[in-house]
């Protein structure tokens, strides 16, 4: 392996969604509409929160870091495709690829976590609401944020710092539409034992840690919901939590059928269209799960739009 060094390649090449031009344009125009749906959506919530003092609170703080990890997450593969899509160019550099993987791997598993945090955050208000403002302090928060982006960096790194001492030897086609991990092992001629397991184990924690967070928390959630009197009172929890466990649905099913399913069968057609849920769709559904099924955030967003409309009245 000493002489590998000698076959690294300086370019790939993404196969992407489809190899027919014909289709192209449909494909453009879908993924450029949807990225900006996701963009405007993302960036809405954000402005909404930080404008409306009533939402200056852990949970619509988490929602913000959400909504901008989203932005991140699909601005990572989105544009890339769309340029190679207009320029009819498949290729990507060396470097550019590792970035992408490297940043690809932050934002999706900082999402992850974010999601994980939030239950734990509805946990607390709803089955120690006494001790809620001790427990999710604006200190607790911070440190709350931090960790998650100090883990998720973490992870990131190690995946990048692997994937770079790989030599690349078997082709420079990457038959996805981005820089992912276990594409980018199938070309290479190093040994490859040592990325395998450490993107198995770190990515079963990674969606197993959060997602087990988010079953006990609900668990518990459930179980004291159930004990209250007033059929209101339920109601109104259901409701508060409905929206975080629909995005927690969409975005798990998505990414465990995508990491977790056997090596043999990563690649197929089946697994693009699931790569495309978790990196685009879901980013662009988030904005409306929050903002449809969540009375606060609508009176928000109209509070915005009235303010945005008074300001371009003045101007």
């Amino acid at each position: 392996m000493e002489k590998s060094n000698q076959y690294n390649v300086s370019e790939f090449l993404l196969f992407g969604l489809s190899e027919k031009p014909e289709q192209q344009p449909l494909l453009f125009g879908i993924f450029l509409g949807m990225y900006l749906v996701t963009m405007l959506g993302s960036l809405l919530i954000i402005l909404a929160i930080n404008f409306d003092s009533h939402l200056h609170t852990p949970m619509y703080f988490f929602l913000a870091n959400l909504s901008f990890a989203d932005t991140c997450f699909a601005s990572t593969t989105v544009p890339k495709m769309l340029v190679n899509m207009q320029t009819q160019s498949q290729t990507i550099s060396y470097g550019e690829c590792l970035t992408q993987m490297h940043f690809f791997m932050m934002f999706g598993a900082l999402d992850d976590f974010l999601l994980g945090v939030m239950a734990y955050d509805r946990y607390v208000a709803i089955c120690k609401p006494l001790h809620y403002s001790t427990l999710m302090s604006p200190l607790v928060c911070i440190l709350l944020l931090a960790a998650c982006w100090i883990l998720t960096n973490l992870a990131a790194l190690l995946h990048t710092l692997l994937m770079a001492r790989l030599s690349f030897c078997a082709g420079n086609t990457i038959h996805h539409f981005f820089c992912d991990v276990a594409p980018l092992l199938q070309l290479s001629c190093s040994d490859t034992s040592t990325n395998r397991i450490a993107l198995f184990t770190v990515g079963s924690i990674i969606l197993t840690g959060p997602l087990s967070l988010i079953l006990l928390s609900y668990v518990r959630i459930i179980s004291t919901t159930l004990r209250v009197p007033s059929v209101s009172g339920r109601q109104k929890v259901f409701s508060t939590c409905g929206s975080h466990l629909t995005v927690v649905f969409l975005f798990y099913g998505a990414a465990i059928g995508v990491y977790l399913c056997p090596p043999s069968s990563q690649l197929e057609g089946k697994d693009k269209v699931a790569a495309v849920f978790y990196t685009v769709v879901t980013p662009m559904l988030n904005p409306f799960i929050y903002s449809l099924r969540n009375k606060n955030m609508k009176t928000a967003l109209r509070r915005l739009f009235d303010l945005t409309a008074l300001f371009s009245q003045r101007l």
